[in-house]
């Protein structure tokens, strides 16, 4: 897990220092625990960088899932019954989201990624876009929260959504 933390940490950094041609002025790291419990940690690694003469400080955040019980990484196809389609139920999940919520977006929203950036926090899954990916800058993360309860049909059981949407 230490090892895991460390790359993704690495990855921030890596990305924000990427081919800017100008200097950086400030580089910020932040994590936070999502979940710490029934054997599933997931937690949000952030890193803030402001590069000189530019407009604003630029975030990316990432997210690890780890199944205790499996002794593994999980990534988000993980959490679903295999063939269950989990991409085109949490895609429309969100479809209803963003009108409800009324938010903007920069081009429209098609569907998740298979590899979408999620964490897990108690009962809920939030699945979330970086800044410019789907919204304008001034919208901040588009996160999602979905309910354990709304996807009990394709969550794999034994999993750790499955244990998430046990009610004790």
């Amino acid at each position: 897990m230490n090892y895991a933390i460390y790359e993704q940490v690495m990855e921030l950094i890596s990305i924000q220092f990427g081919n800017m041609p100008t200097t950086v002025e400030q580089m910020l790291g932040f994590y936070e625990i999502k979940n710490n419990q029934r054997q599933v940690l997931s937690l949000s690694l952030s890193n803030y960088t402001y590069h000189y003469h530019a407009a604003h400080g630029l975030t990316y955040i990432k997210s690890l899932t780890f199944d205790l019980e499996q002794q593994r990484i999980c990534k988000l196809n993980d959490l679903f019954i295999p063939g269950s389609n989990y991409e085109k139920v949490l895609s429309d999940i969100i479809k209803k989201q963003i009108v409800q919520r009324d938010i903007q977006l920069l081009d429209g929203f098609t569907e998740i990624q298979p590899n979408q950036d999620f964490y897990i926090a108690d009962k809920v899954l939030v699945i979330y876009f970086q800044l410019y990916d789907i919204t304008p800058y001034v919208e901040g993360f588009p996160m999602f929260p979905i309910s354990v309860f709304d996807l009990r049909e394709i969550i794999d059981e034994n999993g750790p959504l499955g244990r998430m949407a046990i009610n004790n």
